[in-house]
C-alpha cells in the first residue's frame, strides 16, 4: 500500500491549526480529516455544515486525495458578503457620494446648475 503526503488546516482569527499525516493514496478527504484527530481539537467543527476544500477550491468530503494535498476547512461566514456591499452603496447613495439612479459616481455636469 502506497503512502501519500497531506496536510489538514483549520484556522481560527487568532490561531491556525496545520496538521500533517502520511495516509494511503485511495483516502477521501473526510477519512483523513477524522483520521487527523482534528475534529476532537475543535468540536465546533461540524463536517455536515462546514465546507472544506483543497488549496483554496471548495471539494466534496468523498473527493479522493493526492500526494501533496492540503485540506482546508472552512467557518461559516460571519456576514454574507453580497448584503455587506448592497448596505454600503445603499449608504453611499444616502450620503450624495454616488449616484441614486445608476449606483455609480455622481457626474459633476448633472450636479451643477447651469446658468
Amino acid at each position: 500500500m502506497s503512502l501519500i503526503q497531506v496536510e489538514v488546516v483549520y484556522a481560527l482569527p487568532n490561531k491556525q491549526t496545520v496538521l500533517s499525516l502520511k495516509v494511503p493514496a485511495d483516502n477521501q478527504v473526510q477519512q483523513v480529516i477524522e483520521q487527523s484527530g482534528i475534529l476532537q481539537q475543535y468540536p465546533e467543527i461540524d463536517l455536515g455544515s462546514n465546507m472544506v476544500g483543497i488549496f483554496g477550491r471548495q471539494v466534496k468530503l468523498n473527493q479522493v486525495l493526492r500526494d501533496g494535498d492540503r485540506i482546508e476547512i472552512y467557518r461559516p461566514l460571519l456576514a454574507d458578503p453580497k448584503e455587506i456591499r448592497r448596505r454600503r452603496a445603499e449608504q453611499a447613495k444616502e450620503e450624495g457620494r454616488a449616484d441614486k439612479v445608476t449606483g455609480g459616481r455622481p457626474a459633476e455636469n448633472r450636479t451643477k446648475q447651469k446658468s
